[in-house]
């Protein structure tokens, strides 16, 4: 006998990926295992999905709310009821990446003025840099993978999945990256993931509601010093060297901007080394990703390209893997002429034919120790290697690169297959690049990640020097209730660079809790 229930029913559920997959039959599964009538159930929404691999026949993970006997109503997710304040009080943001543009959103909506400097050029201007260091290997220290409307998120794969629940409401930034224009499934998916294809017209649609609600954007303005009286914040100069006062300054330029970090050394604001990672971005062919993890050699239709995630302890040291790009890319990020930086990021469909991922170790402070004790020691550690790294690649944005194998047995590479780095790569022993630390580590974790994922360790995946941008080899100290520096009045360290955050979610809550502390201090 059916039960007969007029009423939403949720279910925590795990199903194979074809019921997963299909509405219709996640209707009949649902009807059979819970006891309804088939005509009963109007509609299924999923709350929330993952993939669950662990065993032979890899389930999905659902929680899904029923309607039963009950039409369902989609929900509109709309963005906040922002006024005009081209005539408030103002507040200067230095950067246009995530922290830097929620943080500029939520002074509107708090009704304050945001006027956001970045260095870097419009989203459609950026794409000819980008051009340029892809293929002319010409690297533009204002325009590149990093520096440009919105941020290293735009054009470095728009991963979503941050471990910094405790940091602020996630689903919040969530929902506004939706009433923007992203994929509502983003609010669904355990690892979201917007896409490098997909985020350029989001960063748009913010920055047009930023500057039609009264805010200012300024690109293609470089902050070359603080404006600074008595240890409190007057504003900022600009290269051009215009002045522009504020009395509240929010500093969100990531984890890149070493100029700045040296601006606030010289001007003896209070900075710190802090520790990191840094390694190399390894490569494998998207099939082979799929067949070790998904233990078949066809996924289908309903399985996406499967990603790894792995950490070993090596040599009493983390190795791991950091932003893995399932049907990906490799992208040369370098920020300065005369370096080799690599990154990774996938469209939204994830349809490349490759997959890679950055795997790093942990770098300490005994590791940069020799170039003293200067706050910028770990900044100096991770570009002695990033230049050698382009030497070691010709002088230009060619990438260092050996076979896998190759690499744990120290033996330059004959030939090397197919890599997604568009400027290139060259067969280079990279034991003579890397530091050694770093080298041993991670040719002992290699190993281990091979026990772990049969098949992982293999010369067909190809290993690019170097993957050193992980995080800010930089902390601004700032106080742990006002978010204020500790030593210079209304100047806010905020997101990556200061060392507050490790994404584009929790940069963008950090870039929010900036904005309402420099608020409330203005009241």
């Amino acid at each position: 006998m059916y039960q007969t229930f007029i009423v939403q029913r949720e279910f925590s559920i795990q199903v194979p990926p074809e019921t997963a997959g299909n509405a219709a039959a996640l209707k009949h599964y649902l009807a059979r295992e819970k006891g309804f009538s088939i005509s009963e159930i109007r509609h299924v929404e999923i709350l929330k999905r993952s993939i669950d691999a662990r065993q032979k026949k890899v389930k999905i993970n659902l929680k899904v709310l029923v309607f039963v006997q009950e039409d369902f109503q989609e929900k509109e997710v709309r963005l906040p009821g922002y006024n005009d304040v081209s005539k408030a009080e103002e507040i200067i943001i230095i950067g246009a990446g995530p922290a830097g543009l929620f943080a500029a959103l939520r002074c509107i909506e708090l009704g304050k003025k945001p006027i956001v400097i970045e260095r870097g050029k419009d989203v459609r201007a950026r794409r000819r840099d980008l051009k340029k260091l892809n293929i002319e290997h010409v690297v533009d220290e204002d325009s590149n993978y990093c520096f440009g409307e919105g941020g290293a998120g735009t054009y470095s794969d728009g991963k979503l999945y941050t471990r910094s629940k405790k940091r602020g409401d996630v689903n919040r930034i969530l929902e506004l990256l939706v009433a923007f224009g992203a994929t509502d499934q983003i609010l669904v998916d355990a690892h979201p993931h917007i896409g490098t294809n997909k985020l350029p017209a989001i960063i748009q649609e913010v920055t047009k509601t930023i500057i039609e609600h009264g805010g200012e954007v300024l690109f293609e303005s470089r902050v070359v010093d603080l404006i600074l009286r008595d240890e409190e914040i007057q504003g900022v100069e600009l290269l051009n060297g215009d002045k522009i006062p504020a009395k509240k300054v929010i500093l969100a330029t990531g984890h890149s901007a070493r100029d700045i970090f040296e601006l606030l050394y010289r001007k003896k604001i209070l900075i710190e080394a802090k520790p990191f990672a840094l390694g190399v971005r390894v490569e494998h062919p998207q099939a082979l990703i799929d067949k070790i993890q998904y233990h078949t050699d066809d996924r289908g239709e309903f399985l996406p390209p499967s990603s790894y995630s792995i950490v070993k302890q090596v040599r009493g040291r983390g190795v791991y893997s950091f932003c893995m790009c399932p049907g990906g890319i490799i992208a040369p990020c370098a920020t300065a002429p005369g370096e080799i930086v690599t990154n990774g990021w996938s469209p939204s469909k994830r349809d490349q034919p490759t997959a890679n991922s950055g795997i790093v170790v942990e770098v300490r402070p005994e590791n940069y120790k020799v170039f003293g004790d200067s706050p910028l020691a770990a900044l100096k550690f991770q570009q002695e290697v990033e230049q050698k790294a382009w030497v070691a690649g010709g002088k230009t944005q060619t990438a260092p690169a050996q076979r896998l194998v190759d690499f744990c047995n120290g033996k330059v590479s004959s030939n090397l297959p197919y890599s997604s780095y568009t400027p290139g790569i060259a067969s280079v022993e990279l034991g003579n690049v890397l530091p050694q630390f770093i080298y041993k580590s991670l040719q002992e974790g290699f190993r281990e990640f091979g026990k772990s994922m049969k098949g992982y360790y293999t010369n067909e995946a190809v290993v690019h020097a170097t993957e050193s941008r992980t995080s800010s080899p930089v902390r601004i100290p700032r106080d742990r209730e006002t978010l204020e520096h500790v030593q210079i009045k209304g100047l806010y360290p905020c997101g990556e660079g200061a060392g507050y955050a490790g994404g584009i979610i929790s940069a963008a809550i950090d870039g929010e809790k900036c904005a309402e502390k420099a608020v409330l201090a203005m009241r």
